[in-house]
């Protein structure tokens, strides 16, 4: 079988099709992430809506490899197929979440460059996923007390956070085969 190799130009920038083409693969293994997440039956927690957030690993690795364009592309695309599949409500709360997660780890990138881990990177994601989650809640269900709710979303967070950058670093191999 011959291997495909990708063309790069003398900077070792992919051409505009073969990003446009490489993100959709990527925010196809999101969807085939997210599926598999979906099909898996709910954390033993008492805790309605705490998942690990799989299809983040696509995400991150889109924020890391592809560059932020990308990876906004990919949490948008994402938040609309959540919309067309789950709802508006569920749509919102992907499209905050993804949104907000995607700009704090592409903050902490710029601030500390090198000197951050990708492990601290996913579990800022995870955290500020949930809180921006959390601000939609807080903007639909005006009158409720959700606030004791906020710790259990951060520590969720954190969980989430280590679990998607462990399973990133098992599955950046198969990525990287991708580029």
């Amino acid at each position: 079988m011959a291997e495909y190799t990708v063309e790069r130009d003398p900077l070792g920038n992919l051409s505009k099709t073969q990003s446009m083409v490489l993100a959709a693969m990527i925010f196809a293994v999101a969807l085939v992430l997210s599926l598999v997440e979906n099909m898996m039956p709910p954390l033993p927690i008492a805790v309605p809506g705490v998942k690990f957030g799989l299809s983040n690993i696509a995400v991150m690795y889109a924020l890391f490899f592809l560059g932020k364009k990308q990876a906004y592309l990919i949490a948008v695309l994402k938040g609309g197929f959540v919309f067309i599949t789950r709802g508006i409500i569920a749509g919102a709360l992907s499209l905050s979440g993804g949104i907000l997660s995607i700009t704090v780890m592409l903050l902490l990138l710029v601030v500390f460059r090198e000197k951050i881990s990708y492990l601290s990177i996913s579990i800022f994601g995870a955290v500020s996923h949930n809180i921006g989650q959390f601000l939609v809640i807080i903007l639909l269900y005006t009158g409720m007390n959700i606030l004791p709710y906020l710790p259990v979303l951060l520590i969720s967070g954190v969980i989430a956070g280590i679990v998607t950058s462990t399973l990133l670093r098992f599955i950046m191999p198969a990525l990287k085969r991708l580029v």
